[in-house]
């Protein structure tokens, strides 16, 4: 497969898309980042595809600086940022907004403090972007963070 996050930087310019993921991991099994980038580095990436990762107890980490491609959604890379968080599964492994209360209150910070730094982005969900077809990030993340544009 290999990284895809080579050609072109990321500026404040170029981002037209904050990109929510989900791991697609059971709601009550711990998904660690070092499990993350060993899956993404099996994958064939030099480290984490996404540029936030989100933990259920709310921690934020930041695997790729912002000027440089994710590597999260085949086609889009190019102009977005990824952020995912911990979940997406419920018990039974079916698709579920599993988020926790602090998952919620981080995201809504990563991603308000994206839009105010990315004036040209809109938030979707990687089910939302053309042809992708997946459940992930397992809500409505256009909805869920729309109003943030206004504040």
């Amino acid at each position: 497969m290999g990284d895809n996050s080579q050609g072109g930087a990321l500026s404040r310019d170029n981002v037209y898309y904050i990109i929510v993921h989900c791991t697609a991991t059971r709601d009550l099994t711990s998904y660690t980042t070092e499990q993350l980038e060993a899956d993404h580095k099996a994958r064939g990436f030099y480290t984490t595809g996404y540029h936030f990762y989100i933990r259920r107890n709310g921690t934020i980490t930041q695997h790729r600086p912002l000027n440089e491609r994710g590597a999260h959604c085949k086609g889009w890379n190019r102009c977005s940022i990824g952020v995912c968080y911990e979940g997406g599964l419920d018990g039974a492994g079916q698709p579920a907004d599993t988020r926790t209360e602090e998952q919620k209150r981080a995201m809504k910070w990563v991603i308000r403090w994206l839009l105010k730094n990315y004036y040209n982005a809109s938030v979707l969900g990687h089910r939302d972007m053309p042809g992708v077809n997946k459940a992930c990030p397992c809500f409505d993340a256009e909805l869920e963070y729309s109003e943030l544009r206004a504040e």
